[in-house]
């Protein structure tokens, strides 16, 4: 483990002229990573987190990055096993991280990777399917299924054989409830809803356009646009209420229930996680 603890740089770029995140990142190169991931201090410096979301089994806060995953806990990060651009990644709450994207420089893992999971905390991946063939930007997993969008939406039951669905739009994010009743999509043309494993899909009426989407229980969702404003949503997605402060372009969102019941929302704006919860009136700065 590479434990960071100066407080670290994060570099997100933005699709000119839409304020939608960007979530293209190339194969690294050893030159690349090396300019990318050390700084003048001897610290990692992560750009490109794609993802962030707590451990339900250890608490710990987890960054899926273009330099691998980090662990948040303590204002201190700690990189965990190899150096991988986790273009996609979720986390099913039973010990179990599933990702996709590239491999770093010396990495033995196929390029694409497909369809990776680990079961020893982020130390190791193994491949499950589509090794070479798929990059999913976006990955969800719910009790029952996986789903996912290399270009195609695509959706497993074990990881290893797919089933490809149609979908009105390309989502820039997905995610599934907890019980697996319900998946949202986020995409250019509005938020998308589906009550069937994502074989059909209804549109969803927002305040504002989402570029992101978290469960944070069965029938709490939390939202973030462009604008940098959080929606939240008690009923499924029907109806949603908008919080009153900005927090910046948000890259990454997770959501869960905390010991008493509150939602938490984590997020990354800018070079900021942000831990937000009492609908966002309580923000706690986390790195």
């Amino acid at each position: 483990m590479t434990v960071v603890t100066r407080r670290t740089l994060f570099s997100v770029g933005l699709v000119a002229g839409t304020g939608w995140a960007v979530t293209a990142c190339s194969p690294q190169s050893p030159q690349s990573e090396s300019s990318s991931s050390s700084g003048s201090d001897g610290g990692t410096a992560i750009t490109h987190v794609h993802a962030i979301s707590r451990d339900t089994a250890t608490g710990v806060i987890l960054l899926a990055t273009h330099q691998g995953l980090f662990l948040l806990e303590n204002t201190e990060l700690t990189q965990v096993g190899p150096t991988v651009d986790l273009m996609g990644f979720t986390s099913t709450g039973d010990g179990r991280y599933l990702a996709s994207g590239h491999p770093g420089p010396g990495v033995e893992l196929p390029e694409p990777l497909g369809l990776v999971e680990s079961t020893d905390g982020g130390q190791t991946w193994s491949v499950l399917s589509r090794a070479g063939e798929s990059d999913f930007h976006a990955l969800t997993a719910g009790p029952d299924r996986i789903l996912a969008f290399d270009g195609q939406l695509r959706t497993s039951t074990d990881g290893r054989n797919w089933k490809t669905l149609a979908i009105p739009s390309a989502p820039m994010a997905l995610a599934i409830a907890p019980s697996g009743g319900a998946t949202l999509a986020t995409t250019e043309e509005g938020l998308l809803r589906s009550t069937d494993g994502g074989v059909n899909w209804t549109s969803v009426d927002t305040p504002q356009l989402m570029s992101l989407v978290a469960w944070a229980d069965d029938h709490t969702v939390v939202g973030a646009g462009p604008g940098g404003r959080l929606l939240i949503s008690d009923d499924s997605g029907q109806t949603w209420t908008a919080t009153g402060e900005t927090f910046g372009e948000v890259t990454a969102l997770g959501a869960s229930m905390t010991g008493d019941g509150a939602v938490e929302t984590l997020l990354v704006a800018g070079s900021t996680v942000l831990g937000i919860t009492d609908g966002g009136n309580t923000v706690e700065q986390l790195l």
